[in-house]
């Protein structure tokens, strides 16, 4: 094949790799355009643009929330009550839980307002305004070819754009870029902290299947929880007070009992967390090799440790549930993209993008002054820096993130004792260091701190190890298990009294220092910062490298819709409910039953115990109005929405943008999809609202909040 033959073959494959399918994407509600629209009402979407987004009237993107830190919730009541997932709310039904009081076990439910529980530290945030201001940004930062000065340059008046806005505690700002630096957004939200739990099935629903079913399908999970926000006599935020009254918001989504079926049109509003959509295949093999690796088998190593501890013992269990859940669901999620990257081909479809890329550019002399250098930018960027990122996550996951000691002495340390009132110092104990407390096991720690150090030692290379492990080896031997037993015996930050002390005496705070916790803590965080700046000048590279590639992509193809990657801000995705063959001669459904729960119990495996009660209710078939026309009830559905994670607990809207469900998981086949959409393989998988409504009312005997609800039969 001669060479204009090849490059008309690569671009005519680009083309066709590079299309972004009219269900594929996450897209920023201010920029839907024509093409999407008339896309939406070919599946079959009838409200208006103006119906679904609108900055001055009520629409139903007002009643999409952030729930907590990382979650999405939708509105269902006048008076303020969020449906959300129950791996969403369960942070906070561990917080309140206890051994006497097992919420995580038995569930929850509150019969009047009376009985709603505040959450500490809760938040809920609705979006209140999306400003583009690219213009002002990149006017001014046009003519630095520096990339760090410019992103510095464009931080800073982002900064000065939010403080003019005014922020507080109750309304939050912050300029986000988007399409890799190229756009950037000034987005606002309403931050209510009087957050309260109403409602929460036990985790034998919630959390059915457990680690076994994370990511898989067929699932039959009660993914859901609820919870109530309030607000002061001004319907504004507030903090916690007894006077508060449900918030009366601006919008309420219909709940609908109408059902679905194969096809039906299926859209989800969301805050999806992070894609890389347009990461080159440097940066693939990089996350395949250099972040994905080190993680799968650093916590897989701390799970083990968690998990026999836990089922020795219903006080462990309960303090360490949503930790475990927390690392264990990315854990898995790595393992899942891993195999999916390679099975997929991904990195050999990226490296056929970028030499259409550089087919393309070496047509024009203008194209090669304007983007000649960024593939090797990029491929310079990412080699360069593939050894440092390697150790940098090893050590992330081992100390910094897998050992809760050298959390606690870095939390202790950075509190200015001296420098502080009495009231910060006691907002600090009461907001950091006593739920650390409740949530922990120093002697199950001191197991994970032995393990966490011997792979430390053995997977990262000398030359960046922290300094405290030359004089550990030298005085323990490399006995871990000794170091660690002789850390936990002589460091004084394992009571609270005594941080108390410490934090309140600047004499004994001195003393500090002399911790080996805290020496451990040091030593490992200075370690962390020597790598990181080892990595500024191939960061610096990356970044002007991705700016400049996606930038171009968008010129090169000027007819194709793009979509800015996932960054946490409010996004819609549409499509259509329906099955899908995740591998030769197998089709999956696009809904599960009750059937699945009998046929999965299994009362020697907690994964898939179910109590009695909820069993003989399955069983006794009183599914009312929220069974399907077959008399059966529906759990749990796919649709093709792109998702990622920060959707969960998004709402699932219908055609007629009525909720139908909560998104909660994706499936196993399509891990690699935050990186390379697979339109053929790719589901987000929703729990059924009838479930929900059916667990709220035949389990929960609680209709006060079902007639809460604009229920559309």
């Amino acid at each position: 094949m001669n060479l204009k033959k090849q490059i008309w073959s690569v671009l005519l494959l680009f083309a066709a790799l590079g299309q972004v399918y009219a269900d594929e994407g996450m897209w920023v509600l201010k920029e839907l355009n024509k093409q999407n629209l008339a896309r939406m009402k070919e599946l079959g979407f009838t409200p208006t643009y103006e119906q679904l987004y609108s900055e001055t009237d009520p629409c139903v993107a007002n009643a999409v929330v952030i729930f907590g830190g990382g979650c999405t919730g939708i509105t269902v009541s006048q008076e303020g009550l969020i449906f959300t997932n129950h791996h969403c709310g369960y942070g906070a039904i561990q917080q309140l839980s206890s051994v006497e009081h097992d919420y995580l076990k038995d569930g929850f439910i509150s019969q009047s307002k009376e009985e709603e529980l505040p959450v500490p530290g809760l938040t809920v945030k609705y979006l209140r305004q999306t400003i583009d201001v690219s213009e002002r940004i990149n006017s001014a930062i046009s003519k630095i070819d520096d990339e760090y000065k410019r992103l510095m340059a464009a931080d800073s008046i982002g900064n000065v754009l939010c403080d003019s806005i005014g922020v507080d505690e109750f309304k939050q700002a912050s300029v986000i870029p988007f399409y890799s630096d190229n756009k950037y957004y000034l987005i606002v939200y309403n931050v209510f902290r009087d957050v309260r739990m109403v409602f929460a099935p036990p985790s034998s629903v919630g959390k059915f299947g457990g680690d076994t079913d994370n990511w898989m399908w067929p699932r039959h999970t009660g993914d859901f929880s609820i919870f109530r926000v309030y607000a002061n006599a001004n319907n504004e935020p507030a903090e916690y007070s007894k006077d508060n009254k449900p918030y009366s918001p601006k919008y309420v989504a219909e709940v609908s009992l109408q059902g679905y079926q194969d096809k039906d049109f299926a859209m989800t509003i969301g805050f999806p967390g992070s894609t890389s959509r347009y990461l080159c295949s440097w940066g693939v093999q990089q996350r395949i090799e250099d972040e994905n690796v080190p993680r799968i088998e650093v916590r897989g190593i701390k799970q083990e440790i968690w998990k026999k501890a836990m089922s020795e013992s219903d006080a462990v269990r309960i303090k360490y549930a949503s930790k475990y859940a927390g690392s264990s669901n990315y854990w898995k999620n790595s393992i899942g993209m891993n195999k999916g990257l390679a099975r997929l081909g991904v990195i050999a479809r990226k490296q056929e993008q970028e030499q259409a890329f550089a087919a393309w550019v070496n047509q024009d002399p203008q194209r090669k002054a304007k983007y000649g250098e960024v593939l090797d930018l990029l491929k310079e960027g990412y080699t360069s820096a593939n050894e440092y990122q390697r150790a940098l996550v090893y050590l992330l996951e081992s100390l910094e993130r897998g050992t809760e000691i050298v959390g606690l002495a870095r939390m202790v340390n950075s509190f200015d004792a001296a420098g502080s009132t009495d009231e910060e110092r006691q907002i600090f104990l009461e907001d950091r260091i006593k739920p650390f407390f409740k949530d922990y096991e120093p002697t199950l720690d001191q197991q994970v701190l032995a393990a966490m150090m011997q792979i430390a030692k053995e997977r990262i290379p000398a030359q960046y190890l922290p300094d405290e492990f030359a004089k550990i080896d030298k005085k323990y031997k490399g006995d871990y298990k000794k170091y660690a037993a002789d850390l936990f015996k002589k460091t004084k930050l394992l009571s609270y009294d005594n941080i108390v002390k410490l934090i309140s005496d600047p004499k004994k705070n001195a003393k500090l220092k002399k911790d080996p916790a805290f020496s451990l803590s040091l030593s490992s965080f200075v370690a962390l910062i020597e790598l990181r700046q080892k990595m500024n000048d191939s960061s610096d590279k990356i970044s002007k490298g991705e700016r400049l590639y996606l930038a171009g992509l968008m010129e090169m193809y000027p007819d194709k819709t793009f979509y800015s990657d996932a960054n946490f801000t409010m996004r819609a995705s549409y499509g259509s409910i329906g099955g899908y063959r995740p591998y030769d001669a197998a089709w999956y459904d696009y809904y599960t039953t009750e059937k699945g729960i009998l046929e999965k119990q299994d009362p020697t495996n907690d994964e898939f115990w179910v109590q009695e009660e909820i069993l003989d209710l399955v069983r006794s078939r009183d599914f009312g109005q929220y069974a399907n026309k077959n008399g059966d009830l529906q759990l749990c559905f796919l649709t093709n929405n792109d998702i990622t994670g920060g959707n969960s607990g998004s709402p699932i809207f219908d055609k007629n943008a009525r909720l139908i469900g909560l998104a909660f998981d994706g499936n196993w086949e399509a891990m690699s999809g935050d990186i390379a959409f697979e339109p053929e393989l790719q589901r987000c998988i929703g729990v059924d609202i009838r479930y929900v409504l059916f667990m709220i009312d035949k389990w929960g005997k609680c209709p006060r909040l079902i007639q809460e609800l604009k229920l559309v039969k």
